[in-house]
């Protein structure tokens, strides 16, 4: 048996390390579980939550302001009769309907 490996330069010390170097290179890139696959994959998810937790932010924000808004007494009042056509007792309210209109 030793005279197989001896004679054949594939069983030699160098080129058996950089075979196996190459398998490990290959194992870890593709097939293990910390692989450079799920690397990058984990990463665009990092980049699509973070963009999603900035848009959210801006909501929040933007929410914050209109309930700033609502919470005053004109607010609550113009909030009224945009959304619940509610009017004084000597208002007459006229509803315009754009596709009417031409």
């Amino acid at each position: 048996m030793k005279e197989f490996f001896q004679k054949n330069k594939i069983f030699s010390s160098k080129y058996l390390y950089w075979i196996v170097f190459f398998v490990f290179l290959i194992w870890m890139l593709f097939f293990d579980m910390n692989s450079w696959t799920n690397h990058k994959r984990l990463n665009k998810e990092i980049e699509s939550l973070k963009k999603q937790k900035e848009f959210l932010q801006r909501e929040i924000e933007r929410d914050k302001k209109s309930l700033e808004q609502i919470n005053t007494i004109e607010g609550k009042e113009k909030f009224g009769r945009e959304h619940y056509y509610l009017k004084h007792d000597n208002e007459d309210i006229y509803i315009i309907e754009y596709d009417t209109i031409r």
